[in-house]
């Protein structure tokens, strides 16, 4: 309705908000500037985020950087395959003194968690986030403990070393809202990171106001009420039937190369995001560029290719391109 659009103050508002992160995110990430925008798309939007990369290209301190712009709090767990679940989540301890059982909540418990290496930790463990990740509590003796609010999980894997490490299975996959994946930096971004080293200003107390968790909430309750027309709805539902061999422009072969297509959380990935990027972009309305901007982080990890596709080396990306070439834009 009319009167549930964003005003031009609000607009301006969330504005100088979303400024204030990314002046806090820049003084400690040089570059990665599609990490930073996938990081807080995915904060707007309430969502997880999966990073892919080598080692070495700053994902903690940006998780770190960002629970600092946002007033958050921070924890980073590291998988290994000897993790339990019980040492994410938290367990119950005996009290000696009083006699009886006390919680400890584990380090899942934080407005911003970074699992690093996820895919090392054994299936029972990563079977132990999909509750802290759909459901935003965990279960302890039998009690639910809810978890802060906001809550964002951004995890990592390393795509070159496979020996010790577990594939994550397709339901978990699909509970992330972006899977975006990063490469080294540019030669001057490099040359920056050393010139601040050196320096010593890579290690200084970040300048600026950051943001309070009220205020976070703020931009995420401005961010559902950014304007998605039907039209663009549409757009999405045909894009998404268009990855499953159907909608109304079937590609053809899609079949050969994709084997199960994006669920109906994709099209809802596509919509939020868009939706935060357009409030990051100052506006109150979802335009066509803002479902493409960012899609192949959003389906690259909801696509499953045939084996005839693994071995003919058919990207992911590609498939993805290719879908939105055969649905027209609105």
């Amino acid at each position: 309705m009319a009167d549930q659009y964003l005003t031009d103050d609000e607009i301006e508002h969330a504005q100088g908000l979303l400024g204030r992160i990314d002046a806090m995110f820049t003084q400690r990430v040089v570059g990665q500037d599609d990490l930073r925008r996938a990081l807080v798309a995915g904060l707007l939007a309430r969502g997880h985020v999966l990073i892919e990369s080598v080692p070495g290209l700053a994902k903690t301190t940006a998780a770190q950087t960002l629970a600092a712009a946002v007033s958050g709090t921070f924890h980073r767990i590291q998988c290994t395959p000897d993790l339990m679940p019980n040492d994410i989540i938290g367990t119950q301890i005996y009290n000696y003194a009083t006699g009886e059982m006390t919680t400890q909540l584990g380090p899942v418990h934080a407005n911003i968690v970074l699992l690093d290496e996820i895919n090392r930790s054994s299936a029972k463990t990563q079977s132990a986030m999909l509750e802290a990740m759909q459901e935003a509590q965990t279960t302890i003796g039998g009690v639910v403990h809810p978890l802060p609010r906001p809550f964002m999980v951004m995890a990592t894997q390393n795509p070159i070393e496979e020996e010790g490490t577990y594939v994550l299975p397709e339901a978990q996959m699909d509970r992330f809202l972006m899977k975006q994946v990063i490469t080294y930096p540019q030669p001057r971004e490099e040359l920056e990171v050393l010139e601040r080293i050196d320096s010593g200003s890579i290690s200084e107390p970040l300048d600026g106001e950051p943001i309070s968790l009220g205020e976070l909430g703020e931009l995420q309750a401005l961010t559902r009420r950014i304007f998605v027309h039907r039209t663009i709805k549409t757009y999405v539902v045909d894009l998404i039937n268009t990855t499953r061999g159907a909608g109304p422009n079937p590609l053809p072969g899609l079949r050969t190369h994709v084997r199960v297509g994006a669920s109906p959380r994709g099209g809802i990935a596509l919509m939020q995001v868009a939706q935060a990027l357009a409030l990051m972009a100052g506006r109150n309305y979802v335009v066509p560029e803002d479902i493409k901007a960012m899609r192949h982080p959003i389906l690259r990890h909801r696509l499953i290719r045939t084996y005839d596709a693994m071995a003919d080396d058919v990207s992911v990306d590609g498939l993805v391109d290719a879908v939105f070439n055969a649905v027209p834009v609105p």
